[in-house]
């Protein structure tokens, strides 16, 4: 018997869900514990198994369709069994009539046809010339194209901004091509079209952004008309882009003009190169033609190691040096003894550029905005920190990857949470969690912003260990390739500014923690021991403390507690 398959919750907040990719097509055989679909929630997208047996019969959402949570998306059963009767038995029924209402319904279910002629007659003898009443709807489902839309890649994000196309309309292109690259409030990320064909339309361009969910391609067979699938779905429909397929070759020709008569110096445009971001980020920046270089990755691709790997042809080293040593010329030449110095005039020009916002200083100014709402206080301590460099010398004789003060600082706060749980709460509006976990998070910087990955159970790990996650976050972070589960769940966060020299400095806190520990550089000045002026090394400390959460007594035995450990390390082992 036929069995209806059901959009399921997949995660505690998930009301509904976006078909992003079917495994299976009607007709093909289906296994118990075989991927039925791709599904994004607002968690992540994960994938679907099947739990019955048979063939699927039926498909009730395209790709890129929400749907609320046990709505019917597909039906499995016999191969050629009539699956409409699994579809009935799901779908709502009227309420029951009461009494003898049984006739007078259906008097009016007899009684409706004759009511619509008598409404359509007149209205066939008035325009008899006129378009017939409304078209019977397109199937879209029998349109062989694939809307591509806009994916939710962060639990926060309500729009991406496509930061490049890598295909221009008419172009081919394979299921596991990245179509765009789209900057979203948390990282710049790819988006892959999942499917092999001709680039039909393109929503979006460079620059600008489209909703969640809002069509941002159309990817299918060449020559396909596509308008029923921009006029049956109006979320990624743009003003202007109603006939993309006719207007794209133009504009695409009068870029690509452009963009030879400002390289005619240069070699052939890489544009079209198969490469990641972070490796066209590397060669801009190092002036590297992406067509000189030879991908490693699947298909050729382009990464991070090839370019960094690349040595540029000999053919490149003349012109190189011809053009670095001529402005040399003009420095050597001789200057005039014994003139006078003339001043001339310079008159300015006041200028400016706006850049727009990104999604991620979008995502920062909020949660910012968020942080001024909680009452904060700060507590400042002074830490001798002689022991603990000496510590640091010795542990990396013998470690298997180098430990920083950073690191040394984060296992000291891991341990001192553990004894002074309260710093380790949350604020929930209606309570206070008590977390007995001690998941810390640790501040980056990055060129859009900041981003916070989670070193989680840091007081159960070895200070190597330790060392090697945040090295590890910071060089993904920096290549925007952090994933949403990674930046999530911190209990208390640290911002270290001490490689820029900073004296001190107090942080912002990042909710639902309760605290945030501003880390400052180690200095060298006289200090007092044993009644004398010695040189010594102090690195300041300010804990910032949600009011609502902890206490001023509170945050400073805290502070004690992290200033014992540093003072001296060997606390950090027992």
């Amino acid at each position: 018997m036929a069995e209806v398959v059901k959009m399921p919750k997949m995660s505690d907040t998930m009301t509904e869900g976006v078909l992003a990719k079917w495994h299976k097509k009607v007709g093909d055989k289906v296994k118990s514990g075989d991927v039925l679909a791709e599904i994004e929630t607002d968690k992540a997208t994960m994938d679907f198994e099947s739990y019955q047996d048979g063939t699927l019969l039926y498909i009730g959402v395209e790709e890129g369709k929400a749907v609320p949570i046990d709505a019917v998306i597909g039906v499995i059963g016999k191969e050629g069994e009539d699956y409409k009767a699994a579809l009935d038995a799901e779908a709502p029924q009227p309420p029951p009539a009461g009494g003898g209402e049984s006739e007078p319904a259906e008097e009016k279910k007899e009684a409706a046809p004759t009511e619509e002629k008598k409404e359509a007659a007149p209205v066939a003898d008035k325009a008899p010339a006129a378009t017939p009443a409304p078209q019977p709807k397109v199937d879209t489902s029998k349109i062989p194209a694939t809307v591509i839309r806009m994916p939710a890649l962060s639990d926060t994000m309500t729009e991406g901004v496509i930061n490049k196309w890598n295909f221009k309309v008419g172009d081919k292109v394979k299921s596991d091509d990245s179509l765009a690259d789209v900057e979203t409030d948390k990282a710049t990320m790819e988006v892959v079209g999942y499917e092999t064909g001709t680039l039909l339309y393109i929503g979006p361009k460079e620059g600008e952004a489209a909703p969640v969910n809002g069509i941002i391609a159309i990817v299918g067979k060449e020559g396909t008309d596509i308008t029923p699938l921009l006029a049956d779905d109006g979320v990624g429909t743009r003003g202007g882009d109603a006939a993309p397929a006719a207007e794209a070759p133009k504009e695409e020709a009068t870029t690509s003009t452009t963009a030879t008569d400002t390289t005619a110096s240069t070699n052939i445009d890489d544009s079209r190169v198969k490469a990641s971001p972070l490796a066209r980020k590397i060669a801009k920046d190092k002036g590297i033609n992406l067509n000189d270089v030879k991908g490693s990755a699947e298909g050729g691709r382009i990464i991070k190691k090839d370019v960094e790997e690349y040595t540029p042809s000999a053919k490149a080293a003349p012109a190189a040096a011809a053009t670095t040593a001529a402005p040399s010329a003009p420095a050597s030449a001789p200057a005039k003894a014994d003139k006078p110095v003339v001043l001339t005039e310079y008159v300015g020009e006041e200028k400016y550029t706006d850049k727009p916002v990104s999604q991620m200083r979008k995502a920062i100014t909020r949660r910012l905005s968020e942080s001024f709402l909680i009452p904060h206080f700060y507590v400042t301590i002074t830490i001798d920190m002689d022991q603990a460099i000496a510590a640091r010398t010795k542990m990396n004789d013998f470690a298997p990857v180098k430990i920083s003060f950073n690191d040394l600082v984060l296992k000291a706060c891991a341990v001192a949470l553990k004894q002074h749980p309260a710093v380790n709460s949350s604020w929930m509006g209606e309570s206070i969690r008590a977390n007995e976990h001690v998941n810390i998070g640790v501040a980056v910087a990055v060129d859009e912003g900041l981003l916070v990955p989670v070193v989680r159970f840091a007081d159960g790990k070895s200070l190597s260990r330790i060392s090697a996650e945040v090295k590890d976050f910071a060089q993904r972070a920096k290549a925007k390739k952090l994933q949403l589960p990674e930046m999530e769940g911190s209990t208390f966060t640290i911002s270290n500014l001490g490689m820029f020299g900073v004296d001190e400095f107090t942080a912002i806190i990042n909710p639902p923690g309760a605290c945030i520990l501003a880390v400052s550089g180690i200095q060298q000045v006289p200090v007092v021991k044993n009644g004398a002026v010695v040189p010594g090394n102090i690195m300041k400390v300010s804990l910032t403390c949600d009011h609502r959460v902890v206490d001023g007594a509170t945050g400073a035995a805290f502070l004690q507690t992290l200033k014992s450990l540093l003072e001296e390390p060997v606390r950090l082992l027992v």
